[in-house]
C-alpha cells in the first residue's frame, strides 16, 4: 500500500478522537478549506475552517461507538491523495460503512476534502 502523508494520517487520527479530538482535527485544515460530503443523504458543501468544523460537530451529537477507522488503500498524484477507508463501529447498520476521501493538500494542511461513499451508511 502507498504510503499515506502525514497530514492525512493526523486527520484520520484527529477524526476518530470524536469530539476531544477537534482542536487538532481543525488545524489540519486551511481557513478557506472546502468539504464536502454525503452524510446527511445528500452532498453538502461546506467552506472554510468554521463552516467545516459546524459540519463535523453534527456527527459528534450521536457519536458512533467504538469507531475505528481502517485505511483500505491510497493513492498519490502530486498534492492529491484518495484514499479508501473503512469505518467499523455497531453504531453502523451491519457494523461497517466504506468510502473514499480525495484530499487536496496545501502547505502542510487540507485545502479540500471530498467525501464519497461506497453505498449503505458509513
Amino acid at each position: 500500500m502507498t504510503q499515506i502523508p502525514i497530514e492525512v494520517s493526523n486527520f484520520f487520527l484527529a477524526m476518530q478522537a470524536g469530539q476531544p479530538g477537534a482542536k487538532a482535527l481543525e488545524g489540519h485544515f486551511t481557513d478557506d478549506a472546502v468539504y464536502v460530503e454525503p452524510f446527511t443523504g445528500e452532498t453538502r458543501r461546506h467552506e472554510g475552517r468554521a463552516a467545516i468544523m459546524k459540519a463535523m460537530a453534527l456527527g459528534w451529537e450521536m457519536p458512533m461507538v467504538e469507531t475505528r477507522i481502517e485505511v483500505l488503500g491510497a493513492k498519490l498524484e502530486g498534492d492529491v491523495v484518495q484514499v479508501q477507508w473503512a469505518c467499523h463501529s455497531p453504531s453502523i447498520p451491519g457494523g461497517r460503512g466504506s468510502g473514499t476521501n480525495r484530499f487536496t493538500l496545501r502547505g502542510g494542511k487540507i485545502a479540500e476534502l471530498v467525501t464519497t461513499l461506497d453505498g449503505g451508511p458509513a
